[in-house]
């Protein structure tokens, strides 16, 4: 859970960050007003979804997702990046096609680069969990293998020590 408020800060810090208006655009292309409202449109959705349940994130992604606008994509994207049970390959679906798009805000494309490189990360650690969990798993079925051997082994010196006792009983009497 900590991670997901992490990625949430962190969404929030890039979006802010990509509302420094941008004083080199050539006229015609995005004003820094339109900027300003996508960037403000982003922040509030993240604000309003970021204490959400699961339940409630996959139901606000699946709204969103009903919208035909790469901004709904991206919050669709986000919605369900908060939602640790959501599919990383759903979530890279959802902002892949805003990255490559020509003529999208920027802020917009800079958010699902953002999500998108989330999503690859958040896959990436999942991984390595489950590897690290198969290793330990493996790891735990060898030390009981070898706990079960050690008993095996004591065993078998109990009863080699028994042996001897016996064989040095009887060899004391006949003297």
């Amino acid at each position: 859970m900590k991670g997901l408020r992490m990625l949430a800060v962190l969404a929030v810090a890039l979006v802010a960050a990509c509302a420094a208006p941008d004083r080199t655009a050539a006229p015609g292309i995005e004003s820094p007003a339109a900027s300003k409202s996508t960037t403000e449109d982003l922040l509030a959705y993240l604000a309003r979804i970021r204490g959400a349940n699961e339940s409630a994130l996959a139901a606000e992604a699946a709204r969103q997702k009903r919208e035909a606008t790469d901004l709904a994509r991206v919050k669709a994207a986000l919605a369900l990046s908060l939602n640790p049970e959501s599919s990383e390959t759903e979530i890279v679906a959802l902002v892949d096609p805003v990255m490559r798009k020509e003529g999208v805000e920027r802020q917009l494309r800079a958010m699902a680069s953002f999500v998108h490189a989330a999503a690859l990360e958040r896959r990436r650690l999942k991984e390595t969990a489950s590897a690290a969990q198969s290793r330990l798993r493996d790891e735990r079925k060898l030390a009981e293998s070898q706990r079960q051997r050690a008993e095996s082994l004591q065993q078998k010196l109990d009863a080699l020590t028994d042996l001897e006792k016996s064989l040095a009983d009887r060899a004391a009497p006949a003297r």
